[in-house]
Formats: C-alpha cells, sequence, structure tokens
C-alpha cells in the first residue's frame, strides 16, 4: 500500500517515518502542500492519503481522489468535520481517523492555558525580560475550591476533570453521554447550571450543529463574573465577536485558546512577516487576559507516536478489510 502524507512538517515526518519502519508492507510519501481540489491529483498512483483537521476534504476534492484510484483517507486527527462524509460514501472512499491518541496532552495543555491566563505568566514574563519586577496587573486567584466546569466528558473532557481533582476544585459537568468513570467526584448539571456556577469552564466536545457557537453572547452573559474559560477542541464552538464582546464587559478574568474560528490558514504555519488584515486573532491578542497558542495541545512526543501507530494501522486494516472502530465512513 501507498499512503500520501499532505501537509506535513519535519515532526511528522520524524515519527511517521519511525512508526513505519514496523510495517513492511506499507511505502510513505510526505508532501509540505496541504489537501485541496488542485493538489489532489499529486495523489495519482497512491491507494490512501493522510490528511490533517486543516484540510480541505470538501466535494471537490474527493471527487479528484476518487478519479485518482484513491481508495482510503486517513485522518491523523481526531476530528473530521472538514470531511464531507456524504460524498465519501458516494465514492467509495472509507474515512478512518485517531479518535484518542493521548487525551492527557490535551488536557494538561488545557490546564496550563488555564494557569497562563489566571497568573498572566505571559506578561509577567515579558515583564521582566525588560527588567519590571512590579506585581502590578498579574493577580490571579486560588484554583483550589473553587468550581471547575467541564463541558464534554470524552477521554481528554475525563482527563480534564481528573486534574482538576488534582487541584482540590469542585467538579461538575455536562455532556449528553455522562461518563460512569467520573461518577465518584464529577456532578451532572444541566449547561445553564454549569455555566452559572463555575470558575473555571474548559470546553471538550465536538464540533457539531448543536454546538457550533454553543458559547455565544447569550450563554456568556449567563456565566460568573471573573470566569476563565479555555478551549482546546474546536475554534467553532466559541462565537469569536460575542467572545470579544464578553471580554469587553469584563466577563473575563482570563481566556486561554489553543482554537479559535480563523485559525485555518495559520495552523503550524510562519506567518511572522505578514500583515493579517481584519485578524479577529490580533484583536483578541490585544486583550492582556487573553493567552492564544498555535492548536499544540495533542504536540507531545506520546501522542505523535500514538499518532503514527494508529493511522499505519488503520491502512493495515483497509488492506485485510477488517472493521474498525476508528471508521467515521
Amino acid at each position: 500500500m501507498r499512503i500520501l502524507f499532505y501537509d506535513t512538517k519535519s515532526y511528522d515526518e520524524e515519527f511517521f517515518r519511525e512508526a513505519n519502519k514496523g510495517y513492511a508492507d506499507i511505502e510513505v510519501d510526505f508532501l509540505k502542500t496541504d489537501l485541496t481540489p488542485k493538489t489532489a491529483p499529486l495523489a495519482e498512483g497512491f491507494d490512501a492519503v493522510c490528511a490533517f483537521v486543516s484540510s480541505d476534504v470538501g466535494r471537490k476534492t474527493l471527487h479528484v481522489l476518487h478519479g485518482r484510484g484513491v481508495g482510503l483517507l486517513l485522518m491523523r486527527c481526531a476530528g473530521f468535520n472538514n470531511v464531507d462524509l456524504d460524498a465519501a460514501k458516494e465514492y467509495g472512499i472509507r474515512v478512518m481517523r485517531v479518535p484518542g491518541y493521548s487525551p492527557e496532552a490535551v488536557a494538561e495543555h488545557a490546564m496550563a492555558l488555564a494557569l497562563a491566563a489566571n497568573r498572566r505568566l505571559y506578561k509577567s514574563y515579558n515583564k521582566v525580560r525588560e527588567n519590571d519586577f512590579s506585581l502590578v496587573g498579574l493577580m490571579g486567584v486560588n484554583f483550589h475550591g473553587k468550581t471547575a466546569g467541564i463541558i464534554g466528558t470524552g477521554k481528554i473532557g475525563a482527563a480534564m476533570c481528573r486534574i482538576c481533582r488534582g487541584f482540590g476544585m469542585r467538579i461538575i459537568a455536562y455532556d449528553v453521554y455522562e461518563n460512569p468513570s467520573l461518577s465518584e467526584f464529577v456532578t451532572y448539571v444541566t449547561l445553564d447550571e454549569l455555566l452559572m456556577q463555575s470558575d473555571l469552564i474548559s470546553l471538550h466536545c465536538p464540533l457539531m450543529d448543536s454546538t457550533y457557537h454553543m458559547i455565544n453572547i447569550d450563554t456568556i452573559k449567563k456565566m460568573k463574573d471573573g470566569v476563565i474559560l479555555v478551549n482546546t477542541s474546536r475554534g467553532g464552538l466559541v462565537k469569536t465577536n460575542d467572545l470579544i464582546e464578553g471580554i469587553r464587559l469584563h466577563k473575563f478574568a482570563g481566556v486561554g485558546l489553543d482554537v479559535y474560528e480563523e485559525e485555518t490558514k495559520n495552523v503550524f504555519e510562519d506567518r511572522s512577516d505578514e500583515i493579517l488584515e481584519n485578524s479577529t486573532t490580533a484583536r483578541l491578542l490585544s486583550f492582556p487576559n487573553v493567552m492564544i497558542t498555535s492548536h499544540q495541545g495533542f504536540f507531545t512526543r506520546e501522542a505523535m507516536k500514538a499518532i503514527a501507530e494508529t493511522t499505519l494501522q488503520n491502512a493495515v486494516d483497509y488492506v485485510r478489510g477488517a472493521p474498525s472502530p476508528n471508521d467515521v465512513s
């Protein structure tokens, strides 16, 4: 089997080449360019392509891939909202993903964002670099004894619950399905109850029609004053303009974002020499209580190794015609 990897960085190639040593029947090749309708023809002669959450895997792209004989789309991520599943089914292209590479990696990054936003670590670091050792503007709050509201309690959300428990926090959660492994120390409540009671709100749910813009001006107004909001899941969960309005209303003590609505063109790219016109990212960064990172929640050695191993095993299951829990369509 031949797999063409799109939008790859040096670290992608490093981990996939290392993992591929255990798969003698799989040949891999790597492209720096992302998957789009224009670049899809490059998959001529390959059995499968591997894409990421920022790739354009809509109907046009899938049509081209189908015409080039590609029968498998491997997503080296958990999310697949960028894939036109109806078109994939129509063209007979099997879609497989990596649903759980390292829940702790993302959850730990979520807590890191919460702590950094709460204690103004980025501002403190820059002050000290300028020999300013004053404490003005750096005051935070204790997390111990506060209430953490976790929206979505799958593997990552559950890991976040355990981290918050270690901080001595009271933990409440909202999810359509309750996680029985958390029953000992997590109390499930309605979304409105979570919004009104939480001192820290962390988002860990998929992006669907029912969750799109679930954080908007109406839900923001239900939150406590001085709440800390963290999003390491999907940018579309938060309506950015409403978030900015909420920040201006002094609703948030801190905001930590690893994902945001405008990120697609930015993910993993160096745009430091560009002027980002009409950038909501720049508007968010203008606030002293906002911390933004570049979709790096997953980025640990353990997670990268797990992503590579699972992706290649998905390819093996495809060749064997075996069912897999990682099937999307």
